[in-house]
């Protein structure tokens, strides 16, 4: 069993590594990278020079190129203290034209551009223009998408460590305590808290579930360029949405104020502490430069939204499916199994986008609320979106649960179970059923993954704010990002949802064995 858990595993981490490198290609090589820009309301403004300048620069931050600018190296010159600051002052301002440049400027563009043309980057020029009036000189090379791959898988975890914060940090190190200091240290309630690392918090426990949450291991998926500016992906998708959920809150310094900070969730952030004014809140709060903090909220995260809708709609689906499914096998030909058909023949004929609309606008006549809101929720609004994921599965699981019944009912152990006297409900409860659902129950972590994946068509319909708009957004934008971040969550599911299938199968049928003994 171990061996071929681990043979899975491995299959699927390469299976991830190819979906993710195909997806990488796909937006960052096959897609006009221009195309970023879409909805940046900055670039549409810029224009000449500095709009080309600021191209490189969001090109760099988004991991497109290398970009190093003329002023850059100058400066990185006087801090080595190979050039003088009357040098650098002479050497910064740059001609109209290339040959109106100072021999000062001359001496160290020749050097920038000779160090960095042989490290094989572009060196380029834009001189004086009327639009702007700015010259720019830089280099810029282009990240090959392997170096691209590399980098990002090999950061997709993150350890957190007391080595984390730079400088003079008194006490770095981890402590243990019973009674967290964020419920005032009244509450028995055991977190592990860091000094000089990232995260204060590296383990606690809330009222929220999981119930007990950790910062300790990261998962970096990458940083979102326009949905999410700056926010790495896996915090967009787990991070809660809705209103402020205020509670009794105290700070480090002991004040308490009814508040929606989350204390629990405080970053370092390096000189906040020192350089905030005395009167500031920063100063009434907080003791130190773990002073970046989020708030909560009473609605859940994207990722919660779609796994509560897409679990509810599975069950849902198996809920229906299954006494469906054996009432057509029971009634082969029957007035049953030909309505059974014909929703089947439907639920494939239609694409899924029609029968979605269907469902909501019949749901909406019926006073059913058609978005989601979650400012002010309600249990309805969860209907829809469940019904438009579960009846299409439904129909697929009617059609594999009656043909599985079908082909059970000619094999000779049922023959045997009716010459033994049982009746039809027995032999098919009893026997019929239990062997026709092996390969339905291998397929429902499948469906799990299914009802997710389906969603990214039913949350943008009923404005579902979930993973799979999430990644509708993110195309429609061209957050290449989120895409990729999102590429890889699902691929990781498909991979789970396939070894957990197996896991399934192995369970409910007896012949079916992943260890193997030497004959």
């Amino acid at each position: 069993m171990t061996k071929y858990l681990l043979s899975r595993l491995i299959r699927g981490i390469i299976s991830i590594i190819i979906v993710v490198t195909i997806v990488m290609l796909l937006v960052y090589v096959c897609l006009d990278r221009e195309l970023i820009f879409a909805k940046d309301a900055i670039w549409s403004k810029q224009k000449g020079n500095a709009k080309v300048v600021y191209e490189m620069q969001k090109w760099e931050e988004y991991g497109y190129l290398d970009y190093v600018s003329y002023s850059d190296f100058l400066q990185d010159e006087l801090r080595g203290g190979k050039i003088t600051q009357e040098k650098y002052d002479a050497a910064i301002k740059l001609g109209k034209k290339a040959n109106q440049d100072s021999p000062e400027t001359k001496d160290m563009v020749a050097k920038f551009k000779q160090k960095y043309e042989k490290m094989g980057y572009t060196v380029k020029r834009l001189d004086y223009g009327p639009s702007d009036g700015t010259q720019r000189y830089f280099a810029y090379r282009d990240i090959p998408i392997l170096t691209r791959l590399f980098s990002y898988l090999g950061g997709l975890f993150d350890v957190d460590n007391i080595h984390y914060a730079k400088g003079d940090i008194k006490d770095r190190g981890i402590d243990f305590t019973w009674f967290d200091p964020a419920y005032g240290g009244e509450k028995f309630s055991p977190a592990i808290i860091g000094n000089g690392t990232k995260h204060k918090y590296l383990l606690y426990f809330d009222s929220n579930p999981p119930f007990i949450h950790q910062n300790l291991i990261s998962i970096n998926l990458g940083k979102s360029y326009s949905i999410n500016q700056g926010i790495d992906v896996f915090d967009t998708m787990t991070e809660s949405q809705g209103n402020l959920s205020y509670s009794m809150v105290t700070y480090p310094t002991g004040v308490k104020e009814s508040s929606a900070d989350n204390i629990h969730s405080a970053v370092y952030i390096p000189g906040s502490y020192a350089n905030a004014a005395d009167d500031s809140l920063i100063k009434q709060h907080f003791t130190d430069d773990y002073t970046s903090i989020t708030t909560n909220k009473d609605g859940m995260s994207k990722m919660g939204y779609s796994f509560v809708i897409g679990i509810i709609s599975v069950i849902m689906a198996y809920m229906l499916a299954i006494p469906l499914g054996t009432a057509m096998a029971r009634r082969k030909d029957k007035l049953v199994d030909k309505l059974g058909t014909l929703y089947i023949v439907f639920i494939i004929a239609v694409p899924s986008l029609a029968y979605i609309f269907l469902f909501k606008a019949i749901g909406g006549s019926f006073g059913l609320p058609t978005t989601f809101n979650v400012v002010e929720p309600s249990w309805q609004m969860y209907i829809l979106p469940i019904v438009s994921l579960a009846l299409p599965s439904v129909a697929g699981l009617m059609k594999w649960l009656r043909r599985y019944m079908i082909d059970q009912m000619n094999s000779d152990y049922v023959k045997f179970a009716r010459s033994g006297g049982l009746s039809e409900g027995e032999i098919f409860r009893k026997h019929i059923l239990k062997n026709a659902m092996i390969p339905i129950v291998h397929g429902i972590p499948g469906s799990v993954l299914g009802a997710l994946v389906g969603a990214i068509i039913t949350e943008s319909v009923y404005v579902v704010p979930g993973a799979g708009k999430l990644l509708t957004n993110a195309i429609s934008a061209y957050d290449n990002g989120v895409i990729v971040g999102m590429a890889l969550f699902y691929a990781a599911l498909s991979v789970v949802s396939i070894i957990i299938g197996d896991i399934l199968m192995s369970l409910v049928d007896p012949r079916i064995s992943f260890s193997s003994k030497a004959r």
